[in-house]
């Protein structure tokens, strides 16, 4: 999560894009900026995993047989300036490539449910423009602006964890076995192409590391942070 920080500031500041993908080291159970961590008690599956609160909203989500993904651009560029917009492409480029391997999926066009009424986990939860296969939700996003950038958090279901086994993974649902590197590869290929990015792998400066290790034990380790809801 400081990690994230970081890209997002470096994106606001000197309009540096990057697209990073990510696991978890250990299965943490992470809320959106607007949850209450009270709501957390409620899903007994995730009870005994670390939490972290993230910068950017939706519903939790229990990281473990996943993949994450986050996007930090600058404003400026074309694709950033529509918040919707965002969220489509890095979800169309998904489904293009799950088709790639013979697997229907689709983008979620149906209404959001009321706050009020939302589950408190991301995937069980229906918003325009999420992954669907059949009726089961493999993919969404959120997304945070600061100044002249935006971050997108994304996070695709791999398969079922036993922190959450209500929930059916690509796995489950496509009852097939997956290269995670292919897949990630092919996806990230996709994404630069319709974001007219060329990447180049790049570490974090110095000076950035140093940024990330202060928010990691000053904010997104503080039970301040955490419970700030």
């Amino acid at each position: 999560m400081a990690v994230d920080e970081v890209l997002l500031e470096s994106a606001a500041r000197n309009g540096r894009s990057s697209l990073r993908f990510y696991q978890w080291s250990e299965p943490t159970l992470s809320l959106g900026y607007f949850q209450s961590q009270r709501q957390r008690e409620a899903h007994r599956g995730s009870r005994d995993c670390p939490l972290v609160r993230r910068q950017t909203g939706g519903g939790a989500i229990l990281h473990d047989a996943e993949l994450t993904y986050s996007l930090a651009l600058s404003v400026s560029q074309r694709r950033a300036a529509d918040a919707a917009r965002l969220y489509n492409v890095a979800h169309t480029a998904l489904v293009d490539v799950l088709a790639t391997f013979g697997v229907e999926a689709r983008l979620f066009d149906g209404p959001a449910a009321a706050t009020a009424q939302e589950p408190f986990l991301c995937f069980e939860r229906r918003t325009p423009g999420d992954v669907l296969i059949g009726g089961s939700k493999i993919c969404g996003s959120a997304q945070r602006r600061r100044g002249q950038a935006i971050l997108q958090h994304g996070s695709l279901l791999l398969a079922r964890s036993p922190h959450a086994p209500e929930l059916s993974g690509l796995g489950e649902l496509t009852l097939r076995p997956w290269n995670l590197a292919e897949l990630r590869e092919l996806w990230r290929r996709e994404l630069a192409t319709r974001l007219g990015l060329s990447l180049v792998g790049q570490g974090l400066s110095a000076a950035e590391l140093d940024h990330v290790r202060t928010l990691a034990i000053e904010k997104y380790s503080a039970s301040q942070w955490t419970a700030r809801r």
